[in-house]
């Protein structure tokens, strides 16, 4: 498995950007499918994005389409989560995660679909 490092979060002004990064270490992650999860207080871990190890395919929660765009950076070992337009709503802890695969067009949304996870980067959003 992989290790995952979160980093970039912090206080943001609504209608901001931020972005994160999530860094892998121990294996090639170049073959992950990897995507972020966010946790707000007294809620559920929830789907964010996905992006599929050859960067074929992405998806997002329908909360943050149009806002948020994830990529990738293979040879840097590193998935990044670019958040526009920032609403209170979208302050939450994010998670990175990431699955082994050899597929490049299933898109993974399941926590239970993801292998290997970060620790998460706390992301507050002020109004």
């Amino acid at each position: 498995q992989v290790q995952l490092v979160e980093s970039g979060g912090g206080l943001v002004q609504a209608g901001g950007s931020v972005r994160l990064s999530c860094t892998a270490s121990g294996r090639t992650f170049s073959r992950y499918a990897t995507g972020w999860f966010r946790q707000a207080p007294g809620r559920e871990r929830e789907f964010v994005a996905v992006i599929t190890w050859n960067v074929e395919r992405t998806y997002y929660a329908d909360s943050v389409k149009g806002r948020f765009t994830i990529s990738r950076d293979n040879a840097k070992n590193t998935v990044y989560l670019q958040m526009n337009s920032l609403k209170p709503e979208d302050t939450a802890v994010y998670y990175c995660a990431a699955r082994a695969t050899s597929d490049s067009y299933i898109v993974y949304i399941r926590e239970t679909d993801f292998h290997s996870w970060g620790q998460g980067t706390q992301v507050t959003i002020s109004s």
